[in-house]
């Protein structure tokens, strides 16, 4: 009688071996995937921007090239300067030419004040040089003359040190004074104006005396350069 006894089977014969189904993420594994691809974009997009604002800037800088604006002391008219019973007494005016350099840019002139320094002691409050009732527009490539007046009196304790640099600006008639001026702009470009910019001015000057007892009436004020500073 005939074996029947089917012959025993590989594995092969089955192919290969099922693999187990995947086992779900944990809920707080999708969360912190989420999270990461948030994050990613986020950034991607702040460098984005900072690269794009950057570009703006520079383009804009390349095109309009924006400089500050020149500033000169032209003319000083000193006829009064003396130091009696610790209290100066002075009369100072001086003439100023601020000069716009920028080719696409104008600027408004909203409010200037000036000071005034002898030794390192102020003379005088705040000076209005320019107020709303006399700002202007200054246009491009362009030049406007500005004045002020320092006249009254101020006492002044003056040390030893302080009173030596007086007597000899004193026996030469040029005396060493430091004007500083505090700026309120704005710039305009086309249709656009900035907002306010506050720069400050400062003028180291060798002012000689003129009055009718001076002796120094062939010394005559040579005009200087202020240095602007926007920061």
């Amino acid at each position: 009688m005939a074996d029947n006894k089917q012959p025993q089977l590989n594995g092969a014969y089955y192919g290969p071996a099922i693999p187990p189904p995947p086992q779900p993420r944990p809920h707080h594994q999708r969360s912190r995937s989420c999270c990461c691809c948030l994050f990613s974009f986020f950034w991607k997009l702040l460098v984005t921007l900072i690269v794009l604002a950057g570009l703006a800037v520079l383009i804009f800088y390349l095109v309009v090239h924006p400089r500050p604006f020149k500033f000169y002391v032209t003319e000083a008219n000193l006829t009064e300067f003396d130091n009696k019973n610790n209290t100066l007494h002075y009369n100072m005016v001086l003439n100023f030419t601020a000069r716009n350099p920028n080719k696409k840019l104008s600027i408004y002139y909203d409010k200037v004040e000036a000071l005034a320094f002898y030794e390192g002691e102020r003379l005088t409050n705040n000076v209005d040089v320019i107020t709303h009732m006399n700002s202007f527009r200054q246009y491009k490539k362009s030049s406007d003359p500005m004045s002020v007046v320092f006249s009254g009196q101020k006492l002044m304790l003056l040390g030893n040190d302080q009173v030596s640099e007086f007597n000899k600006d004193k026996s030469v008639e040029v005396y060493d004074i430091y004007v500083k001026l505090y700026f309120r702009i704005r710039f305009r470009l086309g249709d656009l104006i900035s907002g306010d910019y506050k720069p400050k001015v400062k003028c180291d000057l060798k002012v000689p005396l003129n009055s009718k007892n001076s002796n120094a009436s062939f010394t005559s004020f040579v005009p200087s350069k202020c240095h602007v500073d926007f920061y």
